[in-house]
């Protein structure tokens, strides 16, 4: 639930997922492409970026902005079109943006150590920290985001629905 920002990345591996799920389930494939374009009308009239795009302002992502904290209340609710609302479970899920492959798993980052507070509750800061993911050791993400955005447009973080068309 809620809307987050994805990169370029992200939005490449959502669409060849789809692409690939086209292949083997057309009807599933289509019933995600309607939930995100029925998401997309609902987010247009305040998308905080480029609502024909998609591409979010670049102040939303700048920390400690007044746009930043407009986009962290920004659709809370609104539901990730790509997750089927009968199984609650991702019909991409291979395909899934990093937010998603690292959420759960104490992850490090400038912040600190984060951690969901629902896998790890109550549990000691030694336990919570043994249990520490490296997701990405080598940087490739950045390099091959960097890569793709001088092979091809567009450019600039997005969401997942405006990715789904």
């Amino acid at each position: 639930m809620g809307v987050f920002a994805i990169n370029q990345l992200d939005a490449v591996r959502l669409q060849r997922g789809l692409a690939d799920l086209e292949e083997t389930d057309p009807r599933r494939a289509s019933r995600i492409r309607l939930r995100a374009q029925a998401s997309r009308q609902r987010l247009a009239s305040q998308f905080p970026g480029n609502a024909k795009t998609g591409v979010l302002d670049a102040a939303v992502l700048s920390e400690g902005t007044e746009a930043e904290q407009r986009f962290a209340e920004f659709a809370n609710d609104e539901p990730c079109p790509v997750l089927d609302p009968e199984t609650g479970l991702c019909d991409l899920y291979a395909a899934r943006p990093m937010t998603c492959r690292t959420f759960g798993p104490p992850v490090r980052s400038e912040d600190g150590l984060g951690v969901c507070e629902l896998c790890f509750h109550g549990a000691p800061d030694e336990q919570i920290a043994a249990c520490e993911m490296v997701a990405d050791p080598d940087d490739l993400e950045a390099k091959l985001l960097e890569k793709l955005e001088k092979t091809r447009g567009p450019r600039g973080r997005t969401v997942v629905a405006y990715c789904m068309k």
